[in-house]
């Protein structure tokens, strides 16, 4: 791997106009899962090496269907990165998650249909502990910057990830309250699926920017609204993230995540093709090397 920076950051292309941010390079990368969202911002941040990348691609080019997310976050392994922190507007299931509050949720639940979320399988197969889906500790680092900066936070909560790029019916808003979960959205969990399988630290910032269409006193969730409210968190969510980088760059990864593949592989290393191994070795070659050609 040709190592480069510690800390991933997927969001808007906004964010590289961080405060405090030098720019040294972008880097188009090429993965054995096809192209990523858009080329890679590597950058650095009161000393540590970050890359940014625009999940939607720079000019929001791609819907949450579309994404490779396969791609963007093997990208960001074969980068160095460690963690990621990642940043997206939601919708908020619950009266007290109003817009501009910001949520950073431990739970996923899936209503997705039609996206790859593996790494793994053609003749290799895989299967991580996903219990506790977010990286806490990097979850919390992120909160208590987001303290800091006076945001209104809530620790902990239910993502739910539906597909989209439609909106939620109303009956479909009506039913995930009654499940219980705090916000809505539609690219998070992928990612964090993906995270695990690659050993690399992974939490998000849930934005609120709407009710969804739940809400009876307030208007039914549009592309206008969100972008609104998106405009109004963004210096925020910048400082957030700013002061998020340090601590999570230096802190000791005691957590599970950087042994995630350990005893997760269940495929017999003989019966892993060559070829397997080499497209897979920045995720799996260290608990099963390359064959010596």
């Amino acid at each position: 791997m040709n190592e480069t920076a510690s800390i991933g950051i997927i969001g808007g292309s906004g964010l590289y106009q961080m405060e405090g941010l030098t720019v040294l390079e972008e880097r188009k990368l090429e993965t054995p899962f096809g192209d990523p969202s858009d080329a890679y911002v590597i950058g650095e941040i009161d000393g540590v090496r970050v890359a940014f990348l625009s999940r939607h691609g720079r000019g929001h080019r791609l819907s949450p269907s579309e994404l490779n997310y396969r791609a963007n976050v093997f990208g960001f392994k074969l980068l160095g990165v460690h963690t990621i922190l990642s940043a997206s507007a939601v919708g908020s299931m619950k009266e007290e998650y109003a817009p501009t509050d910001i949520v950073f949720p431990h739970q996923f639940i899936d209503r997705t249909r039609h996206r790859p979320d593996t790494f793994f399988g053609d003749g290799i197969v895989a299967h991580v502990g996903f219990a506790d889906p977010i990286c806490t500790a990097t979850s919390f680092t992120m909160s208590e910057a987001a303290r800091e900066v006076g945001a209104r936070v809530h620790k902990g909560g239910v993502y739910l990830c539906m597909e989209g790029p439609q909106f939620s019916t109303r009956a479909e808003s009506h039913l995930y309250r009654s499940w219980n979960v705090d916000v809505i959205g539609m690219t998070n969990l992928q990612e964090a699926k993906l995270a695990r399988e690659a050993e690399i630290c992974y939490a998000t910032m849930a934005l609120v920017t709407d009710y969804d269409c739940w809400h009876e006193s307030h208007e039914d969730v549009s592309v206008e609204t969100v972008l609104a409210y998106l405009a109004k968190n963004a210096e925020t969510a910048q400082k957030i993230l700013r002061n998020s980088i340090v601590p999570t760059a230096t802190r000791t990864r005691d957590c599970a995540c950087g042994n995630a593949l350990q005893y997760a592989i269940i495929t017999q290393p003989s019966a892993i093709t060559a070829d397997s191994k080499r497209r897979l070795a920045p995720i799996i070659g260290k608990y099963i090397p390359q064959e010596n050609s």
